[in-house]
């Protein structure tokens, strides 16, 4: 019996790390060159695996691309959750939960900048596939910043005049943009400059400090 548990266990270990590859070279060759001229033999010879086995892990480019996106904003979320439950676990504010969020996603777009950049490109687009599907991820994304700004509101750290779906979109946009113009156009700054300069921003237009 642990014998087969374990077995099954080393499979779907090798699947997460074959997904996890297709997944970067999918980005990767996306960034690069366009979904359309994307093609799946591109995809596993970048990835280090065989056309078949694309097929075998997702029905289509297109479902790659869905989970990939799936995937990423996951990541994401997750990233800003923990920023945010590592900062209650020290006693820390909901603003400063908010900050700490913030550095989360510096970091997060800092790791993965290619997926970033198709995230972002993505939203303004109305005719694809995965539309919905890029719709509930941004809104799992986009929730849990709004979770705290309601806790804040709660407990009187900031004003009850506050919208909070919409300022909840405009910290995780704020943080999106700056971090791909700190990229593309500003790279010798470090992170902590970065997140030094969005700080001041949600301390002085959020919480009105």
């Amino acid at each position: 019996m642990d014998d087969a548990m374990d077995a099954k266990d080393s499979t779907s270990t090798r699947r997460r790390a074959t997904r996890a590859k297709l997944y970067e070279a999918a980005v990767t060759l996306i960034a690069e060159q366009g979904f359309s001229a994307t093609t799946v033999d591109e995809i596993a010879e970048r990835a280090g695996v065989a056309k078949g086995t694309v097929y075998y892990n997702f029905k289509s480019k297109t479902e790659l691309f869905e989970e990939l996106l799936r995937f990423g904003v996951g990541l994401l979320t997750a990233s800003l959750q923990s920023a945010a439950d590592e900062t209650a676990e020290r006693g820390g504010t909901k603003v400063e939960a908010l900050d700490a969020m913030i550095r989360a996603g510096l970091v997060f777009i800092d790791r993965y900048p290619a997926f970033t950049q198709l995230y972002v490109a993505e939203l303004w687009r109305t005719n694809r596939a995965w539309q919905s599907t890029l719709l509930v991820v941004r809104q799992q994304a986009v929730a849990v910043v709004e979770t705290v700004l309601r806790e804040a509101v709660e407990n009187g750290e900031l004003s009850e005049e506050i919208d909070i779906p919409l300022t909840a979109a405009a910290l995780v946009g704020m943080v999106l943009v700056a971090a791909l113009d700190w990229q593309a156009f500003q790279p010798e700054r470090s992170i902590d400059d970065v997140h030094s300069a969005l700080s001041r921003l949600l301390h002085g237009r959020v919480s009105g400090r």
